[in-house]
C-alpha cells in the first residue's frame, strides 16, 4: 500500500517538474529544448537527471529534527547558523527536508543548506547536488533562474578548485562534467549554456575521450549557431576530430568524415588564420585517404597477381587521386606494365 508520505512526494515532484518547464530564461525562447532531446554526448539521464528524493534517516532519534515542527526546526537551524555552527546548521536543515519534505519551510531549509555548503564550508560538488535537488523539487518556491545560475557558477567553482580529500587535491572531471551537464539540461536557453556545453566537451578532452567531445562540439554548433562559443567550437571540434584521426589505425569512414567536415568547417569559417588551419588538416585528413589507396594499388602489383589487375588498380587509383603525391610514381609504373604487355 503506497503510504501518504510517497504520495505527497510523487505529488512535489511532479510539480517541480511541471512548473520548472516554464520557468521564462531557463527553457523558454528560441532555444527551447524538451525533456526527450538528447544531448549527444552527455552521460545518461541517470546520472544527471532528477535527483534521488530525501527520506529520513536512520536512526532518526539521533539524525531527525531537534524540534516538532518545521517552523521551530527552521528557526533552530537558523541559530545554529547565526552561532556559525555551520556543521549543525546544515544538518538541521537536512533534517526538515527529509521529515517535513512537503511543508512550506522545506525549500528554505533546502537553499539554506545549500547556501551554507557553497559560501561557509566551501564543499562545493556537495553544494551543487543541494542547489540541483533545490530545483528538481522545489523549482516553484524558489528563484528558480537564479537558483540555476548559481549551479552554474558551482560547477564553475567545481572545476577551478578540484576535489579535496584529506590534505590532497585532485580535478574531478567526471562530476564536474556532470555537473555542466545537469546545467544545459535545465536550462538549455539561459546565456551561459553555450559555455557550460563548451565545459562539458573541452572536461571530456581532459578524459582523452575525444569521440565524445566531438559529439559535444557538434550539438553545440547545431543548438547555437551564430553565436561565440559555437564559432569556437567549430575549431575546436576540427583540433578534437585530428586526434583521433592520428591515434586509430587506418579507417576509411572516419577520414572521409573528417575530410567532410574539414570542407565546410573552410567554407564557414570567417578567420583567414583559421580557414588554413582547416586547410592544412584537410590536406593531412586526404594523405591518409590517399595512401592507403596506394598501398591498396601496389598490393595488386605483384607476383602472385596478374598485370592486369596491377594495371586495372593504378588506373583506378589515378582516376581517383590524380592530383596525388603518388600519381607521378604510379603513372611511371603503369607504364611499365603496359609496354611489357605489349
Amino acid at each position: 500500500m503506497i503510504s501518504i508520505r510517497s504520495l505527497t512526494a510523487l505529488a512535489v515532484a511532479f510539480l517541480a517538474a511541471l512548473s520548472a518547464s516554464a520557468i521564462p530564461g531557463a527553457s523558454d525562447g528560441p532555444r527551447t529544448r524538451y525533456a526527450t532531446d538528447a544531448y549527444p554526448g552527455f552521460d545518461r539521464d541517470s546520472e544527471i537527471g532528477i535527483s534521488e528524493r530525501k527520506t529520513p534517516r536512520w536512526f532518526s532519534w539521533i539524525n531527525g529534527p531537534a524540534k516538532d515542527t518545521p517552523a521551530a526546526q527552521l528557526a533552530y537551524a537558523k541559530e545554529l547558523a547565526g552561532a556559525e555552527s555551520w556543521g549543525s546548521a546544515r544538518k538541521a536543515c537536512d533534517a526538515l527536508v527529509r521529515e517535513w519534505p512537503s511543508s512550506p519551510e522545506a525549500p528554505r531549509a533546502q537553499e539554506m543548506l545549500a547556501d551554507i555548503l557553497l559560501e561557509h564550508t566551501r564543499e562545493y560538488d556537495s553544494a551543487f547536488f543541494e542547489y540541483k535537488y533545490l530545483v528538481d523539487y522545489y523549482s516553484s518556491q524558489c528563484d528558480f533562474t537564479a537558483v540555476l545560475y548559481r549551479m552554474y557558477e558551482v560547477a564553475k567553482l567545481m572545476r577551478e578548485n578540484g576535489k579535496r580529500l584529506l590534505f590532497f587535491r585532485f580535478d574531478n572531471t567526471v562530476e564536474t562534467r556532470q555537473a555542466f551537464e545537469a546545467v544545459v539540461v535545465r536550462a538549455p536557453g539561459a546565456h551561459y549554456a553555450p559555455a557550460a556545453m563548451t565545459a562539458v566537451a573541452e572536461l571530456l578532452e581532459e578524459d582523452h575521450d575525444f569521440d565524445r567531445a566531438i559529439q559535444v562540439y557538434g550539438n553545440l554548433r547545431c543548438l547555437y549557431q551564430g553565436g561565440g562559443e559555437a564559432r569556437a567550437a567549430l575549431r575546436s571540434e576540427g583540433a578534437a576530430r585530428m586526434r583521433v584521426l592520428r591515434a586509430h589505425e587506418y579507417n576509411r569512414r572516419r577520414c572521409l568524415e573528417t575530410i567532410g567536415f574539414m570542407k565546410t568547417a573552410i567554407s564557414s569559417s570567417q578567420d583567414a588564420a583559421e580557414r588554413a588551419e582547416f586547410e592544412s588538416w584537410l590536406a593531412e585528413a586526404v594523405a591518409l585517404v590517399e595512401d592507403e589507396a596506394y598501398r591498396a594499388a601496389k598490393f595488386y602489383d605483384s607476383r602472385t597477381r596478374t598485370k592486369a589487375s596491377a594495371v586495372n588498380a593504378y588506373e583506378k587509383f589515378l582516376s581517383e587521386y590524380p592530383a596525388s603525391s603518388h600519381a607521378e610514381e604510379a603513372r611511371a609504373r603503369l607504364d611499365e606494365l603496359r609496354k611489357e604487355a605489349e
